[in-house]
């Protein structure tokens, strides 16, 4: 593992271990915490919703856009789900509500196998479309009954709850969908290309 790639980390976390969780939920080599830690790869954006839109674009006919009115009338979702950090937390019954993925993507026609999700501040990371299609993958903007704070990825973030939890990017803006695979942020610093945690894929080589 690079050592490098976790200086990028603002902010760390206290957490009290809980073992007595049914390793069925909890994978390999994580343990399970109480709080909400936060971790960053740089500073918290300020965006004006006026302002805020999300767009899919890249290997398809026309890019779709919504502003966040367009955005807040789209169909939404809750559900509740676990979460799994690559720095080995996991947090347990985490409720979530937003749009899913699939709603995003209805009426897109593309032969693209691979996307780049990007955010406010310039972090990237990179999902094979299969991940995030097939309602496995949700931008979403409550948690627990309120709206998303900042420092969690407000207004708005994905969440993939079946890969590790960077690949659930904070301050989400947008999704280029390719044909190619390119590594994202952490990716290119050392992180697993895709980031399963029940196979433990936390770094190159896993």
């Amino acid at each position: 593992m690079p050592k490098r790639s976790m200086a990028f980390i603002s902010r760390g976390f206290k957490g009290r271990r809980r073992d007595n969780v049914s390793s069925s939920r909890v994978p390999p080599g994580q343990h399970v915490v109480g709080d909400f830690p936060v971790l960053s790869a740089g500073p918290t954006p300020g965006v004006s919703l006026e302002q805020w839109t999300f767009t899919i674009d890249g290997e398809i006919d026309e890019p779709k856009h919504w502003t966040w009115k367009e955005f807040k009338d789209l169909p939404q979702e809750t559900l509740t789900t676990d979460i799994h950090c690559v720095t080995k937390w996991s947090k347990l019954d985490t409720a979530w509500t937003g749009v899913s993925v699939n709603t995003l993507l209805e009426g897109v026609d593309t032969a693209a196998e691979f996307a780049t999700v990007y955010s406010d501040g310039g972090y990237t990371t990179n999902l094979a479309l299969d991940d995030l299609s097939g309602h496995k993958a949700w931008v979403v903007y409550e948690y627990d009954g309120q709206p998303l704070h900042p420092e969690h990825g407000g207004p708005v973030r994905l969440l993939v709850p079946h890969l590790y939890f960077w690949k659930s990017a904070k301050w989400v803006r947008g999704i280029t969908l390719q044909n190619e695979e390119q590594p994202g942020f952490w990716e290119s610093n050392g992180y697993h290309i895709r980031g399963d945690p029940w196979r433990e894929q936390r770094y190159w080589g896993d």
